[in-house]
């Protein structure tokens, strides 16, 4: 499948030798289209299906090659069921997955087991991700074994990786998980994500639960790894500093949906979307004499069981009119790797009287 000429080339160098890439660089590596995922409620005397929670509802994008494509939003506005959703760890209920141009679990396409040998996930709670009873070069020799390679190759190859992030095999392969920092579990969380020589990694708030200092060190880790093995990232984060500072795109989610996505320096200094500019004006003031007073944004996230027709983020937006109950806002196309918003004011034919001024 061949991608839109259109398409800017990485910012990183990207592995062009790896027999593994089909469309070269001006192919995107992943391109999600209309993912969807609504959990059942269940409830009465036979358990019946009552409601849906609507957690991820019509979600599109692409990540090319070398980059470094961030997710923010508030939390339950979908982000980690996407990243299950595109490690396959949950079906999604519709939509398309195309990994290199091959669609995933498709007839014909890349099997789940083949997605799985190319992109790796490194989770929020570095502890519960190990196994307890297990030495930490054998968790990340497991991976490579249950793929096939022999004992002592995958052994070799475990202690190669703990040697990349940063932990003497021979000080810490023999010790099990309890024996380590969150930093150091963290650390060895990576190395088993690189353990099958995965093109895409997704870390899902990989570093959320690390004090500041470990934080730093795990993300220049992220990033001199990156170079080096010439990965891909789908970075997932509350914390909108690390997201600007690691992503080359950011994608913006609320209520299941994708609101606004960019490149990451354009979407920090003019955010489109007025949920967007909630986001970030929601950070913490640097300066004493500058606090916000207000807050950015009034009001609870709606119930995903019954989200608010049009758009879904009208119901708190200072700039809502009646066109935005009951018309929703179209993102367009990301593929060409614009600044875009799913935003009536964005659109200058849509009728809302702010059009006009954008």
């Amino acid at each position: 499948m061949s991608a839109s000429p259109a398409i800017p080339p990485p910012p990183l160098p990207w592995r062009d030798n790896d027999p593994r890439d089909r469309g070269g660089p001006q192919q995107p590596l992943l391109i999600v289209r209309g993912f969807k995922k609504h959990f059942p409620i269940r409830g009465g005397l036979l358990g019946r299906t009552v409601a849906h929670v609507r957690a991820v509802d019509g979600v599109s994008f692409h990540v090319r090659k070398g980059e470094t494509l961030g997710i923010v939003g508030e939390s339950g506005c979908g982000k980690s069921t996407v990243a299950r959703l595109l490690m396959r760890l949950m079906q999604p209920d519709a939509g398309e997955q195309i990994f290199d141009g091959d669609s995933v679990g498709s007839e014909g396409g890349l099997s789940v087991a083949e997605l799985r040998r190319q992109a790796q996930m490194v989770f929020q709670d570095s502890a519960s991700s190990l196994n307890p009873r297990m030495p930490v070069q054998g968790s990340v020799a497991f991976g490579p074994m249950a793929f096939g390679m022999p004992k002592a190759e995958a052994m070799a190859l475990a202690r190669e990786l703990l040697t990349k992030v940063g932990l003497n095999p021979a000080l810490f392969g023999g010790r099990y998980p309890h024996e380590l920092s969150g930093g150091q579990k963290q650390r060895v969380n990576i190395a088993r994500a690189l353990a099958l020589k995965p093109r895409m990694v997704i870390l899902d708030e990989a570093v959320s639960a690390l004090d500041k200092s470990v934080e730093a060190q795990v993300l220049n880790l992220l990033q001199t790894l990156k170079r080096e093995l010439s990965l891909t990232y789908v970075f997932i984060s509350h914390d909108l500093g690390v997201v600007r500072w690691i992503s080359d795109r950011v994608m913006v989610m609320y209520l299941g949906e994708v609101v606004e996505i960019g490149p990451a320096d354009q979407l920090y200094n003019a955010p489109k979307h007025p949920y967007t500019r909630a986001l970030l004006a929601s950070r913490p003031a640097m300066d004493p004499d500058h606090r916000r007073e207000e807050a950015p944004v009034s009001g609870d996230p709606p119930n995903p069981v019954n989200p608010p027709s049009g758009c879904r983020f009208h119901t708190r937006c200072p700039f809502a009119e009646p066109l935005c109950a009951s018309r929703a806002p179209s993102l367009g196309d990301s593929e060409g790797g614009a600044h875009l918003a799913a935003c009536h004011m964005q659109d200058p034919d849509s009728g809302h009287s702010q059009a006009r001024l954008q």
